[in-house]
């Protein structure tokens, strides 16, 4: 009974361990340049430069890079209200795009790391998950 309850524990362990892991770094990036085409590429653009005063630029943006946490909580859960990009004002309205902390997780080490931005460490799922309402 003891090796039974043993090897149990064991699977389970391993069972949880392979599910919670993170995948790579570069499979991250990829995986979140698809969700940045399919909910961030209508508003910031292709290249992620945005529209001067409407929507921030995500490329070289001072903003994404400074407030890290801010960004992330914003694509988890919306953004409203006044916020300066690279010395200029923005203010109008992000909803929350429904993703997975994955997904958001994804979408940043994509965003961060595309174009002239070069973040070079990865986003985790559990950092994203860890920012509450």
């Amino acid at each position: 009974m003891k090796v039974f309850l043993i090897l149990y524990l064991f699977f389970v362990s391993f069972i949880f361990n392979f599910i919670q892991k993170e995948k790579s770094f570069e499979e991250s990036i990829s995986d979140g340049k698809l969700i940045y085409e399919d909910f961030c590429i209508q508003c910031h653009l292709f290249n992620g430069e945005g529209i001067e005063k409407i929507y921030p630029p995500l490329n070289n943006s001072d903003y994404l890079l400074k407030n890290l946490d801010k960004s992330i909580y914003s694509i988890k859960y919306g953004l409203t209200g006044e916020i300066i990009v690279n010395g200029i004002k923005y203010n109008g309205v992000m909803a929350s795009q429904g993703l997975e902390d994955d997904e958001i997780a994804d979408v940043m080490n994509y965003i961060t790391n595309s174009w002239d931005n070069n973040l070079n460490f990865q986003i985790t799922t559990k950092r994203v998950s860890e920012l509450k309402k």
